[in-house]
């Protein structure tokens, strides 16, 4: 089985956040990059298919060179391989055309991939990606088995869980649950001294276009400023009458 795990590269959620030029831009200063939490969630899912069926994992990005010290953790975490489309990514429709022509050339059975980005929550990249691909398609997914051609899942939705048969080629977005968070891995120096041998290929965009464009960011308002209060009742007070809470 050939597996392709859709890596973003994305800011580290502890990282301040600021824009430059009019906030028109992100300002990069400072920041670190990490690998999409949700990504990394389907890369250790990954790893296990490699470990017990023998699958080979190659990761990609869509970005510039910036990305690749990403794109090597990944590699140090376990993926045999990985792919950076030489491209800024602008959209999510020019991501998923970009990663389609990859997945169209490599041939892959299964494309793994976060349900969304941390950065900006698009939730568009795979189902697009699927759409472009015909591949068959499942969000949100807590669990994931394979058999030969046969796929067994589970999607979280409204309330509980949803159990979903399929066959391969598909694409996935998973999320947390698909392995939980004590399961994520730490590269180890042997895995980082083996990641810097593992093949890294750089290939040039499709020509794909971006159908939309950024024109503007805003920060959330700050919090306003902590009221104290003395007794239950002001609280019930302001939380009737202010807040708007009860």
């Amino acid at each position: 089985m050939k597996i392709l795990v859709c890596i973003s590269h994305v800011p580290d959620t502890t990282s301040k956040i600021n824009f430059t030029d009019n906030n028109t831009k992100f300002d990069i200063n400072g920041v670190q990059f990490v690998i999409n939490p949700y990504d990394e969630f389907s890369l250790t899912r990954a790893m296990w298919f490699k470990e017990k069926q023998g699958a080979k994992v190659t990761v990609v990005n869509v970005g510039g060179a910036s990305t690749e010290p990403t794109l090597r953790k990944a590699l140090a975490i376990g993926a045999d391989d990985a792919i950076r489309v030489n491209v800024e990514p602008t959209d999510g429709l020019m991501v998923a055309k970009e990663l389609a022509e990859v997945v169209k050339k490599g041939g892959y059975d299964l494309v793994l991939a976060g349900k969304e980005s941390a950065d900006y929550n698009g939730q568009m990249v795979p189902g697009m990606l699927a759409s472009l691909v015909d591949y068959n398609y499942v969000n949100g997914c807590v669990g994931i088995e394979v058999e030969g051609t046969n796929v067994s899942l589970e999607r979280e939705i409204d309330g509980g869980e949803e159990k979903v048969s399929s066959v391969l080629p598909m694409v996935v977005a998973g999320q947390k649950g698909i392995v939980e968070e004590k399961d994520l891995r730490i590269p180890n120096m042997r895995g980082i001294m083996m990641a810097r041998k593992k093949p890294l290929s750089v290939v040039e965009s499709s020509g794909a276009v971006a159908a939309t464009s950024t024109q503007t960011f805003e920060k959330p308002a700050p919090k306003g400023a902590v009221k104290l209060v003395d007794s239950v009742d002001e609280l019930i007070n302001l939380l009737h009458n202010e807040a708007k809470a009860i």
